[in-house]
């Protein structure tokens, strides 16, 4: 058993508290990870703000990177100082999701009230997302890291974790955008930046932003934006046909407002699909007309975690990376203790961070 650092949420909506948990010794396919960074997601938030639920006390974080410091038995290819990124994608490799290359879904449960931390009376903490990574270590099923090069800075290698796997993976594995289809991206937050670099990435002819602020949507060109068009507008999918001169291939929203998803069909062309990547909270409706998506053929579909095989998609994320044609350290909006996560958490809720990442100095 380990002493460290976590930042736990006792009750839903109220500061996270940094206190001494306890963290026990990785077993059969498990490793131990001191982090170097975690950044702050929106799901954690939602999940701290009690937006779906879940088991109390918590510790929530699941976009970190950080060197391997111990490994139980059975574990393969990882080593004790291999720098890696951390993600809550745990597969078990053989139920028929991830028989069928689809381990973001993997059928088999995890109890996270079960997992390697506890209070220091021994007490139960939540393991939350499978991960737990607002805290100084983690323990973590092997299948949940992937590897990386020595070179890459641990701040933007913790992005990959989940920001990037889920935007680019969005466009590139759910949606499968081909060189010269229209992408619309809703929301250009951390999220929305990364949809909007995969649809460069992979071609798109025209990728228009949509959201509240005129400062985003110039960033949002930055990272690969055609055209932006302000969601406050009357009927901003009439300004994006325009851009477009038709409708979109796809529509990729990401962010869990129930507005976003009314509007999302209006922007697609004949046989585009709308992707849902944002979650609103739970027992939130939206509404759409069947018979519009029927008689032209188009389509909603879910995408969790940007439909990634992390063994597959990360090392070819990191090496876009090496080569300068995807973006990682301009996604940094603010570095941060663990110390100071409340502050970072309430920086992240104003809409003007695109990453703010927790930053554990050694």
């Amino acid at each position: 058993m380990t002493t460290i650092k976590a930042a736990v949420c006792h009750e839903f909506g109220q500061p996270l508290v940094v206190e001494d948990v306890t963290l026990r010794a990785p077993q059969m396919g498990e490793i131990e990870v001191e982090l170097s960074a975690v950044a702050i997601c929106h799901s954690d938030i939602s999940f701290a703000d009690g937006a779906w639920g879940g088991s109390l006390p918590a510790v929530y974080g699941h976009e970190a990177s950080g060197r391997i410091t111990s490994v139980g038995a059975g574990v393969t290819g990882l080593a004790e100082g291999d720098p890696v990124i951390v993600t809550l994608i745990r597969a078990c490799g053989t139920c028929p999701s991830c028989s069928e290359g689809k381990p973001v879904i993997c059928g088999t449960p995890y109890d996270g009230d079960k997992g390697p931390l506890s209070t220091t009376d021994g007490g139960k903490l939540h393991q939350a997302m499978a991960c737990g990574a607002f805290a100084e270590k983690v323990v973590v099923d092997q299948s949940q890291v992937v590897k990386i090069s020595e070179d890459i800075p641990m701040e933007a290698a913790s992005l990959i974790a989940c920001g990037v796997i889920t935007g680019v993976g969005a466009v590139v594995n759910a949606a499968q955008i081909r060189a010269g289809q229209d992408v619309v991206v809703i929301g250009a937050g951390g999220v929305g930046l990364n949809a909007i670099q995969g649809a460069r990435i992979a071609g798109a002819r025209r990728i228009v932003a949509v959201d509240m602020s005129e400062e985003k949507l110039e960033i949002a060109k930055e990272f690969g934006a055609t055209d932006g068009v302000l969601a406050t507008e009357k009927k901003p999918f009439v300004k994006a046909m325009r851009a477009m001169g038709r409708g979109a291939d796809a529509v990729i929203v990401t962010v869990g407002a129930i507005p976003a998803y009314d509007d999302a069909p209006r922007y697609l062309a004949p046989g585009g699909k709308v992707i849902m990547v944002g979650m609103p909270h739970s027992g939130a409706k939206s509404t759409y007309e069947p018979v519009i998506l029927a008689a032209i053929g188009q389509g909603m579909q879910g995408s969790k975690m940007g439909d990634v095989v992390i063994k597959r998609d990360i090392p070819w994320m990191v090496d876009l990376y090496q080569q300068g044609r995807l973006k990682l350290d301009e996604l940094i909006s603010g570095r941060w203790t663990l110390d100071q996560i409340n502050e970072a958490i309430a920086d992240t809720k104003t809409g003007s961070a695109k990453r703010n990442v927790i930053v554990f100095d050694r």
